[in-house]
């Protein structure tokens, strides 16, 4: 097999130590040299030193959790690097070391047999670290809210049936008079702000309950966590749009595109950065996202179609942003969405159009061109002749003899 890089590295990376393998190769002849050395800033700057000298040009090394990210700060201004995919480059069942592990991946990598994972330049790092950090906050808020109603059922108070945002401003206000002694449902009640659905006689009698002081202490507690959170979201989120000075434009046109909004743009530039070409093709990125169906064939059958698991960041952006594309009714991903939900329910139809707003997405930050819709029209259009003959079947069924005319 052809060597591609005669003179590089492979290494095993773990929390306290780094196993490295150089692999050179003169003629036939390959020679190894191993050591190991500690990921401490000193360590990884001995490791580079070391590597250097006997003249490395690239470095191989597994995504292992966040280990991986100190070693490759201090070693990218010094090597070419490859990240790869555990999965990919499993080695056989065996005898098993770190010094074997290291060594399999420089064998991989002299062989150019490494497929690199997409490691975002350095801004992109930043911002996708605040907005990963932003939708964890928040989700944390959540739970804090869903507590929140755990106990108020504890405390028979059917405030969740009555109020849809039992942390809104009248929902906000009820809980603090509940904290401060208050338990009266006509006073309770009082406090309500704007127009609700529920009447008053349905507040009155949601918010008559049998409340004790522990019902009181755990309300509070999830409350001062809820206004924490809420306080770290604002910073996080003054500080996602310092971060996100120099993409404006690319989230300006991502905007243009129906069920994206500002938040969703910004997770989508921090996922997947703004440089297209790291992706060789839109397929590329579909696949990497998770949003196509996988390959397992064997003896000519398919064994499965399910879609891989992939990071819990992206796919689940472009599933809730699907759902809101769906709602423009005077649109092409609305009108693919019925054409596939019919055929293949719901949820495989919500992936595709999914797959389609990212799709879009590669083209748009590629070419700097902002969203043209195809229209609700456009599957009609393009299969006019299958429309009509599906139709006029459909009236032969029913029982009548159709004469059809070009208009």
């Amino acid at each position: 097999m052809e060597v591609l890089y005669p003179r590089c590295a492979g290494l095993d990376v773990h929390a306290a130590s780094v196993t490295a393998c150089v692999r050179i190769a003169t003629g036939a002849n390959v020679e190894y040299v191993h050591r190991t050395v500690a990921t401490t800033t000193r360590g990884l700057l001995n490791l580079a030193e070391w590597l250097t000298t006997y003249a490395c040009t690239h470095v191989a090394m597994e995504a292992t959790g966040v280990y991986w990210k100190p070693v490759w700060h201090v070693l990218e201004e010094h090597f070419t690097l490859v990240l790869a995919n555990a999965m990919h480059i499993r080695n056989v069942p065996g005898r098993k070391s770190d010094v074997n592990d290291a060594t399999w991946i420089a064998d991989l990598l002299a062989h150019g047999l490494i497929r690199s994972s997409f490691v975002p330049p350095a801004p992109i790092q930043t911002l996708r670290d605040l907005t990963r950090t932003r939708r964890q906050l928040v989700q944390e808020i959540a739970r804090h809210v869903l507590r929140i109603q755990k106990t108020l059922e504890d405390a028979n108070l059917k405030l969740t049936h009555v109020m849809s945002d039992i942390v809104g401003v009248s929902g906000r206000a009820i809980l603090n008079a509940l904290v401060a002694g208050e338990s009266d449902p006509e006073r309770l009640v009082d406090l309500t702000r704007g127009r609700l659905k529920a009447s008053r006689a349905e507040l009155v009698d949601a918010l008559h309950g049998r409340v004790t002081d522990h019902h009181r202490f755990m309300i509070n507690l999830h409350l001062t966590q809820i206004d924490a959170l809420d306080a770290a979201v604002t910073a996080i989120e003054a500080r996602i749009g310092d971060a996100l000075e120099p993409f404006r434009a690319a989230v300006s046109l991502l905007k243009t595109m129906p069920g994206l909004s500002d938040t969703t743009a910004r997770v989508l530039i921090a996922e997947i950065g703004t440089d297209m070409t790291r992706f060789p093709t839109v397929g590329h990125l579909i696949s990497w996202a998770g949003l196509c169906p996988r390959l397992d064939e064997s003896a000519g059958k398919r064994r499965s179609t399910r879609t891989r698991q992939s990071a819990p960041w992206l796919k689940p952006t472009l599933i809730t942003a699907a759902w809101a594309a769906t709602r423009k009714k005077d649109g092409y991903l609305h009108a693919q969405f019925l054409r596939l939900k019919s055929r293949r329910g719901a949820k495989k139809a919500i992936v595709a159009v999914a797959n389609s707003m990212l799709t879009a997405a590669y083209y748009m930050l590629r070419d700097g061109v902002e969203y043209h819709d195809l229209g609700p029209q456009h599957f009609v259009e393009q299969n006019k002749e299958q429309v009509a003959k599906r139709l006029l079947q459909r009236l032969r069924d029913l029982g009548l003899n159709v004469e059809v005319k070009a208009a």
